[in-house]
């Protein structure tokens, strides 16, 4: 009698572990997609500010029309091509930046302070993504999760090659 007492507490005890064990991938998964959702709405928001910089005086018709083409790409890219045109936006916008800022006037200076303020907010929004990420993958990779299959259909989260580069 004692040792069906312990073996029914051994079983409740590993069916607790695995409900907690798929509460907290679900939570990290939610983790991820709160965090991209937010990253996402700031990558857009860039990209409105790009515009309105190619459509300022600061930008040359050249420099204009590029960066409105990598503004464009960057907002219409699926989830395959996004980090080559977020990547291009960033190279287009630190093109545009580093000859502009000598000759820009007062409300070119405002889109472009307001541009720096929302890179700093991208970098943080990225720092926190790739967290989440890594943290949903190691909790992936345990044995348990992966015998019991506690993820489901839910896809692996991956980072993008845009989040490290240099903003």
């Amino acid at each position: 009698m004692k040792s069906g007492l312990t073996i029914g507490f051994l079983v409740l005890v590993g069916i607790w572990y695995l409900s907690f064990s798929a509460t907290r991938l679900d939570r990290l998964h939610h983790r991820v997609e709160t965090s991209w959702a937010n990253l996402d709405v700031l990558l857009q928001k860039r990209a409105a500010i790009a515009l309105e910089i190619a459509h300022s005086d600061l930008a040359d018709p050249a420099s204009s029309l590029l960066l409105t083409g990598a503004a464009y790409q960057a907002r219409d890219a699926d989830v395959k091509n996004r980090s080559m045109a977020e990547s291009g936006l960033s190279g287009a916008l630190g093109l545009l930046i580093s000859d502009g800022l000598a000759h820009a006037s007062e409300s070119e200076q405002a889109l472009l302070q307001e541009l720096s303020a929302l890179t700093a907010k991208i970098r943080v929004a990225i720092s926190i993504h790739t967290d989440a990420v890594s943290s949903t993958q190691m909790v992936r990779r345990k044995f348990v999760v992966r015998t019991f299959r506690l993820a489901g259909t839910a896809p692996l989260p991956v980072t993008y090659e845009f989040e490290s580069d240099v903003l």
